[in-house]
């Protein structure tokens, strides 16, 4: 225990700054994730007169919007200094809520859910795991727990605040509220604790110089046109991308699975605290061991508490299971988070790590989009809850085992790195 609290505080002694940033950057994303926004869903729909259909339609629109773009925008942190980067992620961050808050129509909300999609669940998560990823190397995978673990925090934290805040002043100043904190907060903040980092950027082009004039280097850096032309890439998208799909399309419908199971919606949404607990436990855990044995090896594991937490839903039949089914999915998006960040790094190397990782962000947007959308399909086709779950965990094991058999595949090395 006093070793790995030890091998924490290291990173801290690095770069405590940068540490601290992207663990603020992922806590902030919550702004424009599924689980904060769907908070406001009733208040919206109520005041706009939307039906659930337009307003999922309203949802998916900006959505795969935000994805279409995430390739482009997500590219340009290999270009643009991160501090420069991160202030316009931040300013975007806070234009998307006071847009929303200030909405007056349905197009209006798609141009808000868009941006938020793109500065919040997108950009902001970017800018923090690619940070961490790219400018930590044997210490990676404890730098993205720790910085995954402002995903945890805000997942535990501010849906509840925001209820509170709903109830107390009404979502549009519950969501002005949200610009302001980013305002006052957020952009000092990067600006202060990145005000230094052109410094530790050098050292750190510096140290993949030497690297690249090592004979014995076994770096190598692949461009995003060659991850496309990659196999194992395509192998592993249906298991990596199944995550994103299914956690999004059951936290989307949590209420409408609670109702199907006859459980009340304020359990299974007070049990939000389980998840959260679990995905912080096990976030802090898989850092060390992504460091030890490589995300390579972690991420084979990855899908297996959210196989049982699929087939655990389909066969509960009392309140009492929404606990063990929500720390199943904390144990599952806590090791999801940490060892899909640190994979890209391992497999590909650092330097168009920002290209090749906003790929993959895209994809997961886009899949994050797709997936309340099918499963509410599947229901409104007449399955039931437990044929919906067991549906989804058989495609969650076909993934598991492509995830496997792509990491034994052997790659053509596009080149040898070099500075």
């Amino acid at each position: 225990m006093k070793k790995s609290l030890a091998a924490y505080r290291q990173l801290f002694v690095i770069n405590g700054r940068l540490v601290v940033f992207s663990f603020l950057m992922t806590f902030y994303s919550s702004f424009g994730q599924t689980y904060f926004i769907g908070v406001f869903g009733p208040q919206i729909q109520a005041e706009f007169d939307l039906s659930h259909t337009l307003w999922g339609s309203i949802y998916l629109a900006g959505t795969l919007g935000s994805a279409l773009l995430m390739p482009f925008t997500g590219a340009l942190i290999d270009r643009f200094s991160l501090s420069g980067y991160s202030i316009a992620v931040a300013f975007g961050l806070l234009a998307a809520c006071a847009c929303i808050s200030l909405a007056s129509g349905p197009i209006m909300l798609v141009v808000a859910i868009f941006l938020l999609r793109q500065s919040g669940q997108g950009l902001a998560s970017h800018v923090s795991i690619t940070s961490m990823a790219r400018y930590f190397d044997r210490e990676r995978g404890r730098a993205i727990a720790v910085a995954s673990l402002g995903y945890s925090v805000g997942e535990a934290v501010l849906p509840f605040l925001a209820v509170v805040l709903i109830a107390v002043i009404g979502w549009r100043w519950t969501y002005a509220s949200a610009a302001i904190l980013v305002g006052v907060t957020l952009i000092p903040a990067t600006v202060w604790l990145l005000s230094n980092h052109h410094r530790f950027h050098r050292r750190y082009l510096s140290q993949l110089s030497s690297q690249g004039d090592s004979a014995a280097s076994n770096v190598v850096s692949w461009t995003r046109g060659q991850v496309l032309r990659d196999v194992r890439f395509y192998v592993m998208a249906p298991g990596i991308l199944s995550s994103p799909m299914i956690v999004t399309a059951f936290f989307f419908h949590h209420l409408n699975v609670a109702e199907a199971k006859g459980w009340s919606g304020e359990w299974v949404t007070g049990a939000y605290i389980f998840y959260a607990l679990a995905g912080i436990i096990t976030v802090l855990l898989a850092g060390p061991l992504i460091d030890r044995f490589r995300a390579q090896r972690v991420i084979q594991i990855m899908l297996i508490p959210l196989i049982g937490a699929c087939f655990m839903l389909a066969t509960a039949d009392r309140a009492f299971w929404v606990i063990p089914y929500m720390i199943m999915m904390g144990l599952h998006t806590g090791l999801i988070h940490t060892s899909a960040s640190a994979l890209w790094a391992e497999l590909y190397g650092p330097q168009h790590l920002g290209a090749i990782k906003s790929l993959y962000l895209a994809l997961m947007v886009f899949a994050s989009a797709v997936g309340p959308v099918f499963m509410g399909m599947l229901m409104d086709a007449g399955l039931g809850i437990h044929q919906v779950c067991s549906l989804f965990g058989g495609f969650i094991a076909l993934g598991a085992v492509l995830i496997v058999l792509a990491l034994r595949m052997k790659p053509a090395p596009p080149q040898i790195f070099t500075a």
